[in-house]
């Protein structure tokens, strides 16, 4: 089974995180959360889940990992500017791993500068960041393109997490 990497700060979309890491784990694979700090309480942007980061982005090695899964919201802002948390992204992405990104998640890849000859989607309020990151945009409720799966909003969880199974198995 594989192990997967969420990155996590506090404001992220509640759902966008509670549904993928359910569905993870119920599928029997190992989800581990990397926030900024280990230790640290990742509170969601709606107050019905709250997380405990299991590792800080500076002690995850890519090469433990199958997988990462950045949920949207607010939390992605807050990720992105963490150095740790970029060269984490992009090892998992040069060892050609499953990068998945639904909502704002994509402004990791962009920091990462994953998204380079990939098609991707966003929420339609980083849009052109995704377009000017080098991705072919679409506007879709999932989009597959190598090794990254994104989406749009908490409406797309479904196809979203389908795909991330699909890829993990």
């Amino acid at each position: 089974m594989a192990k997967v990497a969420f990155l996590l700060a506090g404001g992220f979309e509640d759902s966008e995180m509670k549904n993928p890491y359910n569905a993870v784990k119920e599928a029997g694979h190992e989800a581990i959360i990397v926030g900024l700090e280990k230790g640290a309480q990742c509170d969601g942007k709606k107050g019905t889940v709250s997380y405990t980061a299991d590792l800080g982005a500076s002690e995850a090695k890519s090469e433990e990992f199958d997988a990462v899964i950045i949920p949207g919201g607010g939390a992605p802002e807050a990720l992105r500017v963490n150095e740790e948390v970029v060269r984490f992204v992009k090892e998992i992405n040069e060892q050609g791993k499953l990068i998945a990104g639904i909502c704002h998640g994509p402004q990791v890849m962009i920091s990462a500068d994953v998204l380079k000859g990939k098609a991707a989607t966003s929420y339609i309020g980083i849009r052109d960041d995704v377009k000017l990151a080098g991705a072919d945009y679409r506007d879709e409720e999932v989009v597959v393109s190598d090794n990254l799966i994104t989406s749009r909003t908490p409406a797309d969880e479904p196809a979203f997490i389908r795909e991330i199974l699909a890829k993990l198995t």
